[in-house]
C-alpha cells in the first residue's frame, strides 16, 4: 500500500523566481563533497600502484626505518 505524498505547489508570478532560487540553492553540492571523495580515491590509487614495491615480504629495510634508527642513536 503506498502512502499519500502532497507536493507544495511553487507559487506563480514575480515571486517564483526567488522560489525557485531558494529550491535550487539548497541542492547545490559542497566543494569537500567532490573534492573529498576525488583524494580518497587517488590516496587508495596510489597505495595499489606503489604495492609491487612492499619490502615486508623481503626482510628490506625501508628508508623510513633507517632514519628513525638513526634518530634514535642519536638520541638515545
Amino acid at each position: 500500500m503506498s502512502a499519500p505524498t502532497h507536493i507544495k505547489p511553487l507559487p506563480s508570478g514575480p515571486s517564483a523566481r526567488r522560489a525557485r532560487a531558494v529550491t535550487a540553492a539548497g541542492t547545490r553540492l559542497h566543494w569537500w563533497a567532490l573534492a573529498l571523495p576525488a583524494l580518497a580515491f587517488g590516496l587508495l590509487l596510489l597505495l595499489l600502484a606503489g604495492s609491487g614495491e612492499a619490502h615486508a615480504a623481503t626482510g628490506e629495510v625501508t628508508g623510513l626505518v633507517q632514519v628513525a634508527e638513526q634518530l634514535l642513536r642519536a638520541v638515545g
